[in-house]
């Protein structure tokens, strides 16, 4: 069995090679200082490799709902940490959206709650992962700037997951990991997959829209997705909405309202996702 710290090398390593493939064969330069590199280093130690190993680890100790919980306080981690780190302004707006869309999921998670003891693992577990959504959120913040400083989605999403990968496969080595690899077809799709659909694809949109609307409110998909996936199990799980459920429900559509509205003019940048996808004043 291949060890799941393994798996996210090969993950990470796969899509680093197709953004950094992608990047050239769109003629945008690799040549960067020491200086971005290290930049780039931080953004993907943290969101390409501790996030995700620590997240990895929670997920055995703790029930999905509390996971979910734990995840969507990125939104208000993003704010915080934002502001305190790289001077970005709190708006208020925002921070009103964050808090209902918080209090919403842990209403709509509530039952789980219920199972969670102080003396057992999952409170480990919970403190893994919001340790771990707070590299997330810093990983978040780190692609903003990098951004800002001209560094299109395509090169610095593909290098950062190759120093995350390469970061992953030290933390691998140092802990005694096999580094196997599962040549069966489930195991070659799925990481397959999860390379190109869940990072080369998702990390592209997700940090493009980041960079346009900004680390806090992008970051309220953490949030909404969870309410989603619920909502895909009422129609083919047969999942049952408690009262507590249907108020938190209503919470995050509130606070998605309240933080994507944006009185007066279009957001600005509503280019499209290829032109994101660029160095801005092209290549360095």
């Amino acid at each position: 069995m291949v060890d799941p710290a393994v798996s996210l090398v090969w993950r990470f390593g796969l899509a680093s090679l197709i953004m950094v493939a992608w990047a050239l064969a769109r003629g945008q330069s690799l040549r960067f200082s020491l200086r971005d590199h290290a930049w780039l280093a931080l953004q993907g130690i943290s969101l390409f490799c501790a996030n995700y190993l620590l997240i990895y680890t929670a997920t055995g100790l703790l029930r999905s709902g509390l996971v979910a919980v734990a995840c969507s306080t990125i939104v208000a981690m993003n704010i915080v940490l934002g502001a305190a780190f790289f001077g970005q302004p709190i708006r208020p707006r925002v921070a009103a959206g964050a808090g209902l869309g918080l209090v919403g999921i842990t209403l709509v998670f509530s039952p789980e709650f219920s199972h969670l003891s102080l003396g057992d693992e999952a409170l480990r577990g919970f403190v893994f992962c919001l340790i771990g959504t707070a590299f997330a959120s810093l990983g978040n913040l780190l692609a903003g700037r990098n951004q800002r400083t001209g560094i299109g989605v395509l090169a610095g999403s593909g290098l950062g997951m190759g120093y995350g990968a390469l970061a992953m496969a030290l933390f691998a080595a140092l802990s005694g990991k096999a580094f196997l690899i599962d040549l069966s077809l489930p195991y070659l799709g799925s990481l397959l997959y999860l390379a190109v659909f869940g990072s080369v694809i998702a990390f592209g949109c997700y940090l493009t829209l980041l960079g346009r609307i900004g680390a806090d409110r992008a970051s309220y998909c953490a949030v909404v997705y969870p309410v989603v996936a619920l909502g895909l199990s009422t129609a083919f799980e047969g999942y049952r909405w408690s009262a507590a459920g249907a108020a938190g429900l209503a919470l995050v559509l509130a606070g998605n309202l309240l933080i994507l509205r944006r009185p007066g003019a279009a957001a600005p940048g509503a280019g499209s996702l290829t032109t994101s996808l660029s160095p801005r004043g092209g290549g360095r």
